[in-house]
């Protein structure tokens, strides 16, 4: 279960499609259930089923149907897999646990994080009374990093396990510096032989790609910026005046070429459960500079592969990214620390984990839940 998938494309989906790529693989079964908005018929051969959902903030939001206690009573899967549980995800978990089969809940979305934001006040105490009844329910919870764990250990749940995210090594590659495609971007983003700062991911109010204005000024940097979304009027805004080469959306063969055309990699937003970019610019060979806040800590050993700033501290920002833009070697030598830190970290590892969390949950679940 799901709370998205295809075509919506997000941390959430990216991660469900690697397990069943693996699924598949390894010769497992599982089928698919998620909100409607336009999800295909299958995938992987796995059946994907999508129940009515509603539009919010232009993501589907999947409601609760008597048809998802049909699809997983009719399928009887040894597992449930919950994959950022809210609406769906809580009946999904509720209908397992009347079934007997033990549920596995991902916890990937920061929704306290959101209230918190929005300085909705005692609102972000009842997301977290939520995030709460809904992983109480399952087996077993899988938080992405170090952070996470504590949340979530905060507001009582004890049933945790720590699972981050695989990362393709092969995509996203530093010798791709060399490809004729990343040779054409560079020299399009890099016209004068400037320091390439990137950024890939939605340009969201969460993400604050509006802080990357505190490069205005640098000497010999341009900025690109690959993601698009709803904050992009915005910081289109507060980047004015500096060079910024607006990528558009990219995945696959375009988003790694982007990686290998870049010098360093800025994070901005302080509310990651975990960092996915972070990783793949590790891959591709490039520093990062991060906020010391949520999944980036577990990712960004400071001085090592990168710097980690103060999250309200963008002279910080701003001073780390210079340190790179000055000393080439030391780019070169956080870069290939980067890569080391991800060597261990493929998909097919990182999945195969997954599975044994499956088995031991599986194995200890009581005789009421045992299936």
């Amino acid at each position: 279960m799901s709370e998205s998938f295809l075509p919506t494309v997000n941390g959430v989906t990216n991660s469900v499609l690697k397990v069943l790529d693996y699924l598949r693989a390894e010769g497992h079964e599982a089928i698919v259930i998620c909100p409607s908005a336009g999800a295909p018929k299958t995938y992987q051969g796995f059946t994907v089923h999508s129940v009515p959902a509603l539009a919010y903030r232009q993501f589907p939001v999947g409601l609760p149907n008597p048809l998802v206690h049909k699809l997983i009573s009719d399928f009887s899967p040894d597992v449930l897999h919950a994959a950022a549980p809210f609406l769906l995800g809580a009946q999904a978990i509720s209908s397992a646990n009347r079934l007997g089969i033990p549920a596995v809940a991902i916890f990937q979305t920061d929704v306290a994080g959101y209230a918190r934001r929005h300085h909705l006040g005692s609102a972000t105490k009842l997301a977290w009374r939520i995030v709460r009844w809904i992983h109480d329910g399952a087996q077993l919870t899988l938080a992405p990093s170090s952070t996470a764990m504590t949340d979530l250990g905060g507001i009582g749940l004890t049933k945790l396990e720590r699972w981050g995210r695989g990362v393709d090594l092969t995509m996203y590659h530093p010798a791709k510096k060399m490809s004729p495609a990343a040779i054409k971007l560079r020299n399009r983003l890099s016209p004068n032989g400037e320091v390439v700062v990137g950024y890939v991911g939605r340009i969201a109010p969460e993400k604050q790609v509006e802080r990357l204005r505190a490069l205005r000024g640098l000497v010999g940097v341009r900025v690109a910026i690959a993601g698009d979304g709803s904050s992009e009027t915005l910081v289109k805004k507060e980047l004015t005046g500096i060079p910024v080469t607006w990528l558009g959306k990219l995945s696959g063969e375009e988003l790694a070429t982007a990686y290998a055309a870049f010098d360093v990699f800025a994070h901005t937003g302080t509310e990651e459960t975990f960092g996915q970019t972070l990783q793949e610019a590790h891959s591709a060979g490039l520093p990062v500079v991060a906020p010391r806040s949520g999944g980036p800590i577990d990712l960004v050993d400071h001085g090592s592969n990168g710097f980690l700033f103060e999250p309200d501290n963008e002279d910080q920002l701003r001073a780390y990214v210079e340190a790179l833009v000055v000393d080439p070697e030391l780019r070169a030598r956080m870069g290939e620390a980067g890569r080391r830190t991800v060597l261990g970290k493929s998909w097919t590892g990182i999945c195969a984990q997954l599975v044994e969390h499956y088995e031991a949950t599986i194995a200890a679940a009581p005789a009421a839940v045992a299936h």
